[in-house]
């Protein structure tokens, strides 16, 4: 339906006030931060790793607009920055078509690429990142298999299979009903309370959408306005008013999807905050010798229901850290301690071990309670509790599986999994995509991939910025900041092959042929380009080896980039146009002859002269500088265009060495 122009007045000027009084926001808000400032500036430049660095760790707000009323997406958008916007629209930076901001974006695009991925973001995956996590906890909900429910709640014709974890997180009546009951498994709906407002109250607690019809009518047993009421209650009654005030504001379309936004962020935060207190406050280092021989009792006041396990690497042996304690044997509800949680579970220090750690460094596990609802996440977990092997049996004592990483990378997937967030440093990156690889979380390895690629990329400096292979180091990069990460950008592209990224691969072949001079004489480089040929399977003569021509195009625009940034191809423009210029005027044959003249005087000049060579050191201080084959090139342009020829008779030099045509 199409508005008057007295309706869209007045429907914008109730939205005005709505604005002012603070109950809705802008999509779009001024923002003059100076955090906000740079990543503008970083989004104008295409700077990738400053744009990562404030979206992570400034919590900059990739939709608010400057002072010139644009936005991150916009500025990068407009000039022509595709990785940038790319992870922009990752992040969650809005463009809905319906809006002004949406509809700006769209046009101001540089080119189509830019603009047809914008068109393939739609809102749900744009404006709400958070949508997969959501989906997740209200599938829970309606999975049967496997089995991961811990509490039943009936009513009069209905059942209810809920997880202990997500009431205690997200109602404060559960969370100290279930505190001091931890055990209880079954709980009865008072017969006054309608199964429909129920229903809505768990799906709401579950971060489900509140529905446009609440139920009720004949054949239901109890009328709208009953189930409305009943909600009402619930919502008290749980704790949870936003519950309720959701149910008033949802005939606003805009109010109504703000409040969604807004409750599954609190959702998501509630499930984080119950998971730092929980899970990461109980897990446990011990020797992994008896690390298999742990008892927890499933009735515990976590609810965890399986442990994860993760070993420390052989050169990690470390002495076990005061505070660590085996867990107690605890089946007697009588065992509980005061403040509820079973004596099962390692919460205090313990002397037993510690007494002559100092004396016995030995390796050690690190132990994860954990849930199996949220571990469905991974398709590995998902298919493990599916089966009918022993991981997916429900036994006495919590089941103990082992994970093929270390505890910092185990970490890092558990906080993804719980909380959606990942703050994966440089140094981790590689194993966190291995790990994810391992258990198949696929947006995980997304984000390991973009950190290596981004935060590795740096600026992308002309010349090498890595340790000499000649000096028999690791060649390594590191954050931009000074100090290198142990990370090899061998392991990242072999990373890229194993894992099938394809992110990772161009950005390796991007790598090395920015610092190409730094590697080119590598025995594992070397190694590298065999490794790369054999991945073509049944290869022939005239089969190309696709990291050498990613590197030989990456080559070219490097020298290419170098001559255009300063501005050689306009200079060579200009003295067309002026040699166009002469050409059609009337004196085309009075300068050509006068050039003749000077000439010949100039080269009877040179043949009386003595010429005699500069020095060395003469034709450094006039400006002089060397190529990479230690010659004296006049100066950087020609140092540049002698390197760039030097480089790829290199590559012809060790294709050919190698017996390899590419």
């Amino acid at each position: 339906m199409i508005l008057r122009k007295d309706q869209l007045e007045a429907s914008l000027h109730e939205e005005k006030k709505l604005i002012e009084n603070g109950r809705l926001k802008e999509d779009s808000p001024l923002d003059l931060s100076a955090s906000f400032g740079k990543l503008c500036e970083a989004c104008r430049r295409g700077d990738l790793k400053v744009c990562q660095e404030m979206i992570t760790t400034e919590g900059a707000n990739i939709n608010a607009r400057d002072q010139f009323d644009y936005t991150p997406l916009i500025l990068a958008s407009l000039c022509g920055h595709y990785e940038v916007v790319q992870l922009l629209l990752e992040s969650g930076a809005l463009c809905e078509r319906d809006t002004f901001q949406g509809e700006r974006c769209l046009y101001n695009a540089l080119n189509d690429r830019i603009r047809n991925l914008l068109l393939s973001y739609d809102y749900s995956k744009s404006s709400d990142p958070l949508q997969p996590f959501a989906a997740h906890i209200t599938s829970l909900l309606i999975k049967e298999h496997p089995h991961t429910s811990d509490i039943l709640v009936t009513s009069a014709d209905r059942a209810f299979n809920l997880h202990k974890f997500v009431l205690s997180a997200r109602s404060p009546y559960f969370r100290k009903k279930l505190g001091n009951a931890p055990d209880t498994t079954n709980w009865k709906l008072p017969p006054t309370i309608p199964p429909q407002a129920f229903d809505i109250a768990i799906r709401y607690v579950y971060l489900g959408e509140i529905p446009n019809d609440v139920g009720g009518g004949p054949g239901t047993g109890f009328t709208e306005e009953e189930v409305l009421e009943g909600i009402e209650k619930i919502s008290k009654y749980l704790e949870i008013p936003s519950l309720w005030e959701g149910i008033l504001e949802s005939s606003d379309r805009r109010l109504a999807r703000q409040n969604r936004t807004e409750e599954v962020e609190r959702g998501r935060n509630q499930i984080e905050a119950w998971f730092r207190d929980n899970v990461m406050r109980h897990k446990f280092v011990i020797e992994s010798s008896i690390a298999n021989n742990i008892q927890w009792d499933r009735d515990n006041a976590i609810f965890a229901d399986i442990l994860l396990r993760a070993d420390d690497s052989a050169d990690e042996e470390t002495p076990l850290p005061s505070g660590t304690e085996t867990p107690i044997n605890s089946s007697n509800p009588s065992d509980y301690a005061p403040n509820g949680i079973p004596l099962g579970i390692p919460v205090g220090p313990s002397t037993q071990l510690s007494s002559n750690a100092e004396s016995n460094p030995t390796r050690h596990s690190t132990l994860y309670p954990a849930h199996r609802a949220m571990l469905l996440r991974s398709e590995y977990f998902l298919t493990m509790f599916s089966s009918s092997f022993l991981e997916a049996q429900l036994t006495k004592h919590l089941l103990i599986v082992p994970i093929d990483c270390s505890p910092a990378v185990l970490e890092i997937i558990l906080t993804y999994i719980y909380t959606e967030n990942a703050n994966i440093p440089l140094s981790l990156a590689v194993d966190v995509l291995f790990a994810a690889d391992l258990l198949l979380i696929e947006k995980l390895k997304v984000k390991a991939a973009v950190v290596i690629s981004t935060l590795g990329n740096g600026s992308m400096p002309q010349h090498a910025t890595t340790t000499d292979s000649n000096n028999g180091e690791s060649a390594v990069f590191g954050d931009g900041d000074g100090e290198a990460d142990e990370v090899d950008i061998y392991d990242v592209l072999r990373a890229g092959w194993l894992t099938r990224v394809p992110r990772l691969e161009t950005f390796a072949a991007r790598f090395l042929a920015y610092r190409l001079e730094a590697y080119i004489d590598d025995e594992e480089f070397t190694e590298l380009i065999r490794e790369s040929a054999a991945r073509i399977k049944a290869r022939q003569e005239t089969d190309s080896i696709e990291l050498v021509d990613d590197i030989r195009f990456y080559l070219s625009e490097r020298f290419r980039l170098r001559f255009e940034d300063a501005g050689i191809e306009e200079m060579m423009d200009d003295e067309e146009v002026r040699t166009a210029s002469a050409e059609s005027s009337g004196i085309e044959g009075d300068v050509k002859e006068m050039a003749e003249e000077r000439w010949n005087v100039e080269k009877d000049a040179l043949r009386n002269a003595e010429f005699t060579v500069p020095d060395m050191e003469t034709q450094m201080a006039s400006g002089a500088v060397r190529t990479l084959d230690g010659e004296i090139a006049g100066d950087e342009f020609a140092r540049d265009a002698i390197n760039y020829q030097i480089l790829l008779g290199k590559i012809d030099a060790l294709l050919e060495r190698l017996k390899l045509d590419a």
